[in-house]
């Protein structure tokens, strides 16, 4: 299924609006925290290309990054997954990837499932 890129002014407008909400103490508008998500993903799939580890963000989407062997069939052997708004803490550096993972917020199984040498992808 192909999915529609995501501008990167709309990207970044749609961030804005996230971090705004989350600043205000406010649940971000479901349309716009989607996009945030999608496009952090798109992001990801820029700099790690591949896919060898599949990267859930439910229920907004998920992307396959990271060289390495290919899944065809089932469930992949190198599966990340987390809540929104985790992929985004993490994807702009607002938490570490070892914090992430200690708290229990990142939940990941395979041999290459460690995103820390890709995050964060903005600063």
């Amino acid at each position: 299924m192909a999915t529609r890129r995501i501008d990167t002014g709309d990207g970044r407008d749609a961030l804005a609006a996230v971090a705004a909400a989350v600043a205000a103490d406010e649940r971000p508008a479901r349309g716009v925290h989607a996009t945030a998500v999608r496009y952090l993903l798109q992001l990801l799939a820029e700099k790690a290309p591949g896919n060898s580890v599949e990267v859930r963000v439910p229920p907004f989407g998920a992307a396959q990054v990271i060289q390495g062997p290919r899944h065809t069939r089932g469930t992949p052997p190198n599966v990340v997954e987390m809540d929104p708004r985790t992929w985004i803490e993490l994807a702009t550096g607002a938490i570490g990837w070892d914090e992430a993972s200690a708290q229990g917020r990142v939940h990941a199984s395979g041999v290459r499932a460690d995103l820390s040498p890709v995050l964060p992808l903005r600063p």
